[in-house]
């Protein structure tokens, strides 16, 4: 079995259960495929990055495999606004976040509904250099765990839908993110659009930014926020001390 979204933003959980907590999220247009199913919930797999978890089966649409074998051979097209609005049929608006997946759109086999969409949209490999400027539109987001929109996002949420954005997959998580690219032996080394992962006492990665110019990081905590990186970690300059200890720098593209 098989579905699209065709909600806004859904949240993904860890158990089947509205108290579990969400994992991540499913975005407009992003299309699963439905490994089990309990009561009123659906396990997942995102077509995307692989990632699992339990939604509710009102929150999406089933399509078959022969859709969900289309769309996954689909060039990838997401919303590029902060916030647009498709046309659903009756010509009801439903709002999308940036990243929502528009590739159905293509093919009229694939979209079911007969959606419409005038907005602005990006597909395609960008240069490294745009990855900042992407990283940039979700500024000030609050910090959410399991979030991957300007309203809720959080650390790992924002490098993968950062790259994401300019064409590139990277895992969902900053221990799977960690175990990609090529490491660096040192801050001199990196480019802007390197990833930081820093890890927590038990030596586990629990944090990743992306890298700018001149030792700074973008990162989502508390907020997605600039702040100063050394060799030692994240330096906040409000809170004056260092907030997450660095374990590796890798150049993924």
């Amino acid at each position: 079995m098989f579905g699209i979204c065709n909600l806004a933003i859904v949240p993904v959980r860890a158990e089947a259960s509205d108290r579990s907590e969400i994992v991540t999220q499913l975005l407009f247009g992003e299309h699963i495929e439905i490994l089990e199913r309990h009561n009123q919930w659906a396990k997942i797999r995102i077509q995307f990055d692989d990632y699992e978890g339990w939604v509710d089966s009102k929150q999406y649409q089933e399509i078959t495999k022969e859709q969900f074998d289309l769309l996954s051979k689909e060039s990838i097209i997401l919303n590029a606004d902060l916030i647009d609005y498709i046309t659903a049929p009756n010509n009801l608006l439903l709002p999308i976040p940036l990243g929502a997946s528009l590739s159905f759109l293509n093919n009229s086999e694939i979209n079911i509904s007969s959606f419409d969409f005038e907005g602005t949209k990006t597909s395609g490999i960008k240069p490294k250099s745009a990855l900042i400027k992407t990283a940039f539109m979700y500024l000030n987001a609050p910090y959410l765990w399991g979030g991957k929109t300007p309203f809720g996002i959080d650390c790992s949420g924002f490098t993968q839908m950062v790259y994401k954005l300019n064409g590139y997959k990277i895992h969902r998580d900053a221990s799977q993110q960690a175990l990609e690219g090529d490491p660096l032996s040192f801050i001199e080394e990196c480019e802007p659009g390197d990833l930081a992962f820093f890890d927590n006492d038990e030596g586990n990665i629990t944090h990743v930014g992306i890298i700018m110019e001149n030792n700074y990081i973008i990162h989502a905590s508390g907020k997605v926020r600039i702040d100063r990186l050394d060799h030692t970690g994240i330096y906040n300059p409000e809170l004056r001390k260092h907030t997450h200890k660095l374990r590796v720098i890798k150049k993924i593209i």
